[in-house]
């Protein structure tokens, strides 16, 4: 099954300038495996080496922050759309 991942800017460079891409998996761990598959060099900017997603990223689902929900094995189905979005800090 494959579903949408929106990709923000600082990634597009990986991506061919691509803002939306399509990814295959039932999880978004899944999503993330085959994102690097098909975009190398993805995957280490946005899991660390546990593969974890890292602190200075967020991943959603439908708008859902996957911390909230079941992280790396948070389930994803036809129709939801991913988005990776960086952390944005400020002061």
């Amino acid at each position: 099954m494959s579903v949408p991942v929106r990709i923000p800017t600082p990634l597009r460079k990986l991506t061919g300038n691509l803002e939306i891409v399509e990814a295959e998996g039932a999880t978004i761990k899944e999503i993330i495996r085959d994102l690097e598959q098909n975009y190398p060099g993805l995957k280490e900017r946005i899991c660390d080496e546990q593969d974890n997603v890292r602190r200075f990223v967020n991943v959603f689902v439908n708008d859902e922050d996957i911390r909230f929900l079941e992280h790396s094995e948070t389930p994803v189905k036809e129709g939801d759309e991913v988005s990776i979005v960086p952390a944005i800090a400020g002061g």
